[in-house]
């Protein structure tokens, strides 16, 4: 998938500058997005790299969700995207230099279709906080496939570890993106 994202990069911009100025159809009210909240621990890597490939994803097969990401422990002095993770999107000429993390929130949890955590002890922290929405909370990797599977903080480690978090993320976020699709 990444090698086509330099292509697909004008299609992102085009997609969410269409979502946004879009006028709004009554017919279209029974088809709205599904909304889907991507979770981790400080919205900074795997979160945002999971929202970031599902736009690219959504645009690129005209699915119709809406994708945010969120942290559990954002923290306020360390809002932008690991700078490994800058790295690899800069290569895939995608910049996220405008991202700032943002911490999970009520209204997020309540509007969202489903919430996808990173990992079992976000999903643990989201359904601690948030018990009412224990039928749309699962981790990525449950969702997608079924499995139990976390996938690995890469936060302060080498590029590799960045790497093997893309390329593990690669494989779950369209599987949960045509899921939710459905």
């Amino acid at each position: 998938m990444f090698s086509r994202l330099r292509s697909l990069a004008p299609l992102l911009l085009i997609a969410t500058t269409l979502a946004g100025a879009a006028a709004y159809d009554p017919a279209q009210a029974a088809d709205d997005p599904k909304k889907i909240v991507f979770v981790d621990t400080g919205n900074t890597g795997r979160s945002i790299t999971a929202e970031t490939m599902a736009r690219i994803y959504a645009a690129s097969h005209g699915l119709n969700e809406v994708f945010i990401s969120r942290g559990v422990d954002a923290d306020p002095f360390d809002t932008q995207v690991e700078m490994n993770a800058q790295i690899l999107w800069q290569k895939r000429g995608i910049d996220l230099s405008a991202h700032r993390a943002a911490q999970l929130t009520a209204a997020d949890v309540k509007h969202a279709t489903y919430v996808l955590t990173l990992t079992a002890k976000h999903k643990q922290r989201v359904l601690d906080a948030y018990p009412e929405a224990k039928d749309k909370v699962f981790t990525i990797a449950e969702y997608a496939t079924g499995a139990n599977a976390d996938i690995e903080d890469a936060w302060g480690k080498p590029i590799d570890a960045y790497e093997r978090m893309f390329d593990a993320l690669d494989k779950l976020v369209p599987a949960a993106a045509d899921k939710a699709a459905k």
